[in-house]
């Protein structure tokens, strides 16, 4: 393959604009770029963008030994993670083998009983300002929800009451202070940023709450098929050379990641339907013609096909993650581009998602994309909300039937409306991609009269 140059973005002509609205600008040089590869020179770092399907598979998955998680742009999550599935080399490798078996489909079926009955326990809470006709606020809401949801996975039976209550705003008061730190990864510690009290406060509350945990089933992990039972099981075998720490570590990585996420890809799905009022009439037929007013089960998810495509949808305009880094370990090149060793690679689903060049119409909220017919002709590469390669997110079976739950047992009881906002809804760039401003909706009984 001949050499090229990638696409060269310099920081004198993007400056301005990364002020203003860095994830706009990102959006604007990935849609100039239209799949090359491009080059940010941010003056202290000059990381590539890579967004074509092609390059996206060579660097998560047929180069993923020399694409690492390592490198400035890990710094911050691994400051929080710590050596967990989070992590990269022989960590990684050890955690994945551990956890591994927590999301077969085996132990998921065996899970999914559990989390419908926190999920319909937790939706039916939003009855009464149903029938006060009072708003809600809709990340808070789907917040409180999938926690109560995520709680049931991690911890089973394990956890109390009154750890539950203090861990989710500590986890909340992580997840939205940690933004800065996310996007200015070269500067050190020593450097006060906003929100760096806030973020030390939820992380005191965090290790005190787990660490207490982790001692009170030190000597007996008991059973069951939730991930804390699994590490201190793990740690107890004889020899594993595993301690508090490392409990501690996976334990806050699959919070981080299975709560953070979800409540962001749930709160984005009430303006994409709103806009949609014909997929949200054919979603609410779907839901009501299968579910009815019963309680929303696991064995219901499969007569609910349009359900699934929604959800897939909303994850390509809003992909858990939307923005994986790595470092190349050695040369190669990426589309004849040379890359050497120790430069910085973005991958970001969010911007191979809104290609024109991939996708038709991509800044249109349409579920029809993801029909099994269109499935099985798109490229591997073109559509992957959760990472690829190795590195695939392994909760993803667990993240996509939760999704699938919250939402069926929302409409299978309330019809929501959005409150109108006062401006436009753009998402704000962070370690998760939040609406710039609160968002509001208005639930009316499934049985009301419209």
């Amino acid at each position: 393959m001949p050499i090229r140059r990638a696409r060269n973005f310099p920081l004198y002509r993007t400056i301005s604009r990364f002020v203003r609205d860095p994830l706009r600008e990102i959006l604007r040089i990935s849609t100039v770029a239209d799949g090359e590869v491009a080059r940010l020179d941010l003056g202290a770092s000059r990381p590539y963008v890579v967004t074509h399907p092609d390059h996206v598979q060579q660097v998560l998955r047929k180069e993923s030994q020399n694409f690492v998680r390592d490198g400035t742009f890990w710094r911050p999550l691994h400051g929080l993670f710590g050596d967990s599935i989070m992590s990269e080399y022989d960590e990684w490798e050890l955690s994945k083998r551990i956890l591994q078996p927590v999301f077969s489909t085996k132990t998921i079926r065996s899970l999914s009983d559990h989390m419908a009955l926190a999920i319909n326990d937790a939706v039916r809470e939003l009855e009464a300002p149903a029938r006060e006709g009072r708003p809600i606020e809709v990340m808070p809401a789907m917040g409180r929800i999938v926690h109560d949801t995520v709680i049931k996975v991690l911890f089973g039976d394990k956890i109390r009451q009154a750890e539950a209550d203090r861990l989710i705003p500590a986890m909340e008061r992580l997840a939205t202070s940690i933004a800065f730190r996310f996007l200015l990864p070269f500067v050190p510690k020593s450097i006060p940023l906003p929100g760096d009290r806030a973020f030390a406060e939820g992380l005191r509350v965090m290790d005190e709450t787990l660490y207490e945990l982790v001692e009170r089933f030190r000597y007996d992990a008991g059973e069951g098929y939730d991930i804390f039972t699994a590490l201190c099981k793990a740690r107890m075998t004889e020899g594993s050379g595993l301690g508090d720490e490392w409990v501690r570590d996976n334990l806050l990585a699959m919070w981080a990641t299975s709560t953070e996420t979800t409540t962001v890809a749930l709160t984005w799905l009430w303006p994409m339907l709103d806009a949609r009022p014909d997929v949200t009439e054919r979603l609410t037929a779907e839901v009501r013609e299968v579910v009815g007013d019963e309680p929303v089960r696991p064995d219901h998810l499969w007569k609910l096909p349009y359900v699934r495509q929604v959800v897939q949808e909303l994850l390509r305009l809003y992909p858990v993650g939307w923005i994986f880094p790595r470092i190349s370990l050695g040369e190669t090149n990426i589309g004849g581009v040379p890359v050497k060793a120790g430069q910085t690679v973005l991958v970001s689903p969010f911007l191979t998602h809104r290609l024109e060049s991939v996708w038709e119409r991509p800044l249109e909220f349409d579920p029809e994309r993801f029909t099994p017919e269109r499935n099985r002709t798109r490229h591997r590469y073109a559509y992957y909300p959760f990472g690829g390669g190795p590195h695939q997110c392994i909760g993803r079976h667990v993240f996509n039937m939760e999704a699938e739950l919250i939402l069926t047992a929302i409409l299978s009881r309330f019809r929501p409306s959005l409150v109108p906002t006062d401006s436009p809804v753009e998402a704000r760039i962070g370690a998760t991609l939040r609406p710039n401003q609160p968002l509001h909706l208005t639930l009316r009984p499934a049985g009301a009269p419209r």
